[in-house]
């Protein structure tokens, strides 16, 4: 699957423009983590892309949330190690993260928004602006974006 396919592929599932903004988010961190852990970038990459992309479809229901997401993505010709690290991001069908890829994703999803909340505090707002030092210091605020789940985001260090 390439990385076109897969915005097709969230064009035709996904209309909310914040969601979208994640899923693009969720991807740059992928890649990043991909980078630094060792992993394919690509693959991780259009992992951390199409990882909600079942968001819409479920009506947010956590219960069947990423289960079909998975099985969305497979339909695309996605790996299996993709459809895991999709179905296992979601800790409410308690599906254990196995590798790192897994992993990776379970700590990034949550991530972006305290990256965005980072960048919203700034004067001009921009997220280019945001550095790493400045997210480290809020990650400490709890107060600051508390829907970030901070101990799902520390679990990064496994």
């Amino acid at each position: 699957m390439t990385r076109e396919e897969a915005l097709d592929s969230i064009k035709a599932n996904v209309e909310n423009q914040n969601t979208i903004k994640h899923m693009l988010a969720t991807e740059a961190i992928m890649r990043a983590l991909a980078r630094h852990l060792g992993g394919g970038e690509e693959e991780w990459g259009l992992t951390g892309l199409l990882h909600d992309i079942d968001m819409e479809l479920t009506e947010g229901d956590m219960s069947t949330h990423s289960k079909l997401g998975a099985d969305l993505v497979r339909e695309l010709g996605a790996s299996e190690a993709m459809a895991h690290a999709i179905l296992c991001h979601n800790p409410t069908h308690g599906i254990p993260r196995e590798t790192k890829l897994d992993k990776a994703l379970f700590c990034a999803d949550p991530l972006t928004g305290l990256i965005i909340a980072a960048a919203l505090v700034r004067p001009d707002k921009k997220l280019a602006g945001v550095e790493v030092r400045s997210v480290r210091k809020k990650f400490k605020e709890k107060s600051f974006a508390a829907g970030a789940n901070r101990e799902q985001i520390s679990q990064c260090t496994e």
